[in-house]
């Protein structure tokens, strides 16, 4: 099971819709909500990394969200043995990994 702490940024007037949209996503619950500012705290629960990375491009994808990030990450469980970084989060995709990650 992987956890991730996603913030995500909306126009202060989508809030509420985006707020309604997460709650809408299986394994999202929505935490905390700066109206004012457009910020909106979630947890996301998957299965593995591939499953965590496939639903925070979701997220992304949802009308009205500006920005989603994730902030925090982490894995309990899992068993599978990764030798290297999945293909989606190599340099230059949407969820690019900072180099000082990689080392």
């Amino acid at each position: 099971m992987n956890l991730s702490g996603i913030l995500v940024i909306a126009k202060p007037e989508w809030v509420n819709e985006v707020v309604a949209s997460l709650n809408d996503l299986a394994g999202v619950e929505v935490h905390q909500v700066d109206e004012a500012g457009g910020r909106i705290v979630a947890v996301q629960e998957a299965e593995d990394i591939n499953a965590e990375v496939a639903a925070l491009r979701r997220i992304k994808a949802l009308p009205h969200v500006v920005v989603a990030e994730m902030v925090y990450h982490y894995i309990a469980d899992d068993e599978k043995v990764y030798e290297g970084l999945p293909p989606e989060l190599e340099e230059g995709e949407a969820c690019a990994v900072p180099a000082y990650l990689r080392d």
